[in-house]
């Protein structure tokens, strides 16, 4: 007979941890016993071999639009209605649980924007470990731009909901509504282990740090912590495989529920209320979807002529930025390369127009104006008809061409 299996092990690490008292004699035990977790998480999501949860029919949607958001829930909690109810794509809806059994994407279309959506199944606890797909529909989530987690108001258990989803998301390596930890982590050849602080009392010292790295089989490496973060942040950064996504929380079927039901919902942070069956509270899902998102419409214009505000150019912070630079890549790449300068008229300029280079970050409505170098041979412009010296002005030029008087 064959040992435990990964399995067992994470269930029996997450035993101990939970009947470890915490204290400053347990610190190193726990925070050893976090690092195994996590290498023993890693071992099963991706599985020696190519086996396991991998994508499949279905699920493989193409990245459309200027931004993606996931619906993920439990069954039979209203996921396909919103998809139905904000686009055009009807997907179907039932009674009965598990009635989306792919990805159905649909196309969202507000103040000028393309959002997809994606209704992925229902997930159900242990989706983590592979039960009812659920690694693949995890995995569609992780190249979301944002998450909606759709909950059940109704049905009185909506909080044991989002905890149990919250946890499979956690451990399949999202982290929600959560930024990237400020801290300085390189491997090295050689060297040892050099570990300095600049945040103030940070909760993690330099032993656990060091634990954690003797845990990994890592003995040179430059470890910078600008923060105060914990034992699971650090194992997060060694990794570098985690995603951090916007997450909003929607109560469905409110109508179903008190008002006093209603008001604590809306007090807590990252969450909304929506009534499907009698359309409440639609505007307001847009206008949160709108303000997680942090969509930067930006409107060009050509030297002379007004700016085109009909079609804009979104950016978006989560996937390029939102600087000059990234509206050059976005319109051809060779305008790096032959930028001079942009003018920005809007809420990003301190006065109008400022000329700006390729770090300045915009704002939403801006128009820009981008300006190339001038190109001085005909080498590298085959269309330029001057017959002018490179370095000859427009005066001297002119000139030239006057004839001589006799």
């Amino acid at each position: 007979m064959g040992g435990p299996s990964t399995l067992e092990k994470i269930k029996d690490i997450e035993t101990e941890i939970a009947r470890t008292q915490k204290n400053k004699a347990t610190t190193t035990h726990l925070g050893t016993l976090r690092a195994k977790l996590c290498k023993l998480r890693r071992e099963l999501l991706d599985p020696a071999g190519g086996a396991g949860g991998g994508a499949s029919e279905g699920f493989e949607v193409s990245k459309q639009g200027d931004a993606r958001v996931a619906l993920i829930g439990f069954p039979s909690v209203g996921k396909s209605t919103i998809l139905s109810e904000f686009t055009t794509t009807k997907s179907e809806t039932a009674a009965y649980e598990f009635t989306t059994l792919t990805c159905i994407p649909g196309v969202l279309h507000h103040k000028g924007c393309k959002i997809q959506v994606l209704d992925l199944p229902g997930i159900i606890e242990g989706a983590s470990q592979g039960k009812g797909r659920g690694r693949q529909v995890i995995a569609v989530a992780k190249s979301a731009d944002m998450v909606l987690m759709v909950l059940d108001a109704a049905s009185g258990h909506s909080e044991r909901q989002r905890q149990l989803l919250e946890n499979e998301l956690e451990v399949c390596g999202l982290r929600l509504n959560k930024s990237p930890p400020n801290i300085y982590f390189k491997r090295k050849a050689t060297g040892g282990v050099s570990v300095n602080f600049t945040a103030k009392t940070p909760s993690i010292t330099e032993k656990d740090i060091l634990d954690v790295l003797h845990e990994y089989k890592i003995h040179n490496a430059d470890v910078l912590v600008r923060e105060d973060l914990t034992v699971d942040e650090f194992c997060d950064v060694i990794e570098g495989n985690r995603h951090y996504v916007k997450c909003l929380y929607v109560y469905n079927k409110i109508d179903h529920t008190s008002i006093e039901e209603v008001e604590r919902i809306c007090s807590q942070p990252h969450c909304t209320v929506l009534s499907t069956y009698m359309k409440l509270n639609y505007d307001g899902l847009l206008d949160k979807i709108w303000e997680y998102l942090a969509l930067v419409r930006v409107y060009t214009k050509k030297r002379g002529a007004p700016p085109d505000l009909f079609d804009p150019m979104v950016l978006t912070a989560g996937r390029h930025g939102t600087t000059v630079e990234a509206a050059c890549l976005q319109l051809h790449k060779s305008l790096v390369d032959d930028f001079d300068y942009c003018l920005v008229w809007g809420r990003s300029a301190k006065h109008s127009p400022q000329r700006t280079g390729l770090t300045h970050n915009l704002c939403d409505e801006d128009v820009i104006q981008i300006m190339v170098k001038k190109v001085l041979n005909k080498e590298a412009d085959p269309f330029n008809k001057s017959t002018a010296a490179p370095t000859q002005s427009r005066q001297q030029v002119k000139k030239a061409k006057k004839p001589l008087k006799t």
